[in-house]
Order: structure tokens, then C-alpha cells, then sequence
């Protein structure tokens, strides 16, 4: 019983040491400056734009990044929609055009081995091998690009293009 009693009272004497102990140092961790006074000053929102723009204006700009620019013109540009008739292809006028067959059955067209990129399946396409719907074709050279198959009777192949393209 005796020992039941010293155990308590020691456990009383360590949880209020540590309660005494915790309080004494969140006091001393708050610190005795006070906002807004000169150990510890507020900024405003409007002296921190002075403080870069000044920076900014003189050339020192140190971390400030700089204004983003425009993308380039190509990046910018949109898919278009594009009837292809048969017995014509749709190929690209200058390097990187990016084909979608949306209807209708499609050929890679080429005029020489190799042929154009299909970015969804990951594979290349030489000439004369079919592109399934939907799956985005990339020219890596102009002169490269998307037929109508000739095999399929009153096959409508619409293509969706972005970048410079000719009918021939």
C-alpha cells in the first residue's frame, strides 16, 4: 500500500514539474517584442510593390523573376477542320503540323521510306499504313501526312490540323 502511495505521489510531483517547466518555456519562446514595434515592424503590401519595383527599375532585381512573355505564334495557333477529297492527301507545309483523323479511313502518306509520327501509340507510320480515329499524328518534315484510303467506297476523311498544311 505504502509503495502504491510513493509511486502516485512521485507521478503528482513529475506531471507537475512538467506542467511548470512547458509554461516557463512558451513564455520565453513568445519573446517580449511586440508587433508593429521597432524589434519586430510591420510591412505593408504597398512597401513591399515599392521595394520590388524600385529594385525591378534599377536592374537589381536579385530573385524577382522576370515578366512571362508570350508564347510563340505556332504554340498559340488552333486545330482546324479539313475536308480531304479522294485521291488528294493532306500533308504538312512545314515540320511539326499535327494531324487528328476524325472520320473516315486514313493512310499515312509519304513520298519517301519513312513516314509520320502517331504520338498516341507511340509507333511510326511509314507509307501506306492505316491511322486509326482520334490518335494525334505528328509531320516530323513537310511533304509528309494523312490520305483518304482509295479501297473504301465514299470514304469522307475529315482531319483536324494544326500548322501549315497543303492539299495535293
Amino acid at each position: 500500500m505504502k509503495s502504491t502511495a510513493i509511486k502516485l505521489t512521485a507521478a503528482v510531483v513529475c506531471i507537475g514539474t512538467g506542467v511548470i517547466l512547458g509554461s516557463l518555456w512558451a513564455s520565453e519562446a513568445e519573446g517580449s517584442s511586440t508587433p508593429g514595434s521597432v524589434e519586430d515592424p510591420v510591412v505593408t503590401k504597398s512597401y513591399v510593390d515599392q521595394a520590388i519595383a524600385k529594385a525591378v527599375g534599377s536592374g537589381g532585381g536579385g530573385n524577382v523573376p522576370a515578366p512571362p512573355t508570350a508564347p510563340p505564334a505556332a504554340a498559340a495557333s488552333t486545330f482546324k477542320i479539313v475536308t480531304v477529297p479522294i485521291g488528294k492527301a493532306i500533308v504538312a507545309a512545314q515540320e511539326g503540323t499535327e494531324f487528328i483523323v476524325r472520320s473516315g479511313r486514313a493512310l499515312a502518306h509519304s513520298a519517301d521510306k519513312d513516314g509520320v509520327s502517331d504520338l498516341t501509340a507511340g509507333a511510326d507510320l511509314t507509307n501506306g499504313k492505316k491511322i486509326a480515329k482520334n490518335h494525334l499524328i505528328l509531320s516530323p518534315r513537310p511533304g509528309r501526312g494523312v490520305a483518304p484510303d482509295p479501297l473504301v467506297k465514299g470514304n469522307k476523311l475529315i482531319v483536324m490540323v494544326r500548322g501549315e498544311y497543303k492539299l495535293q
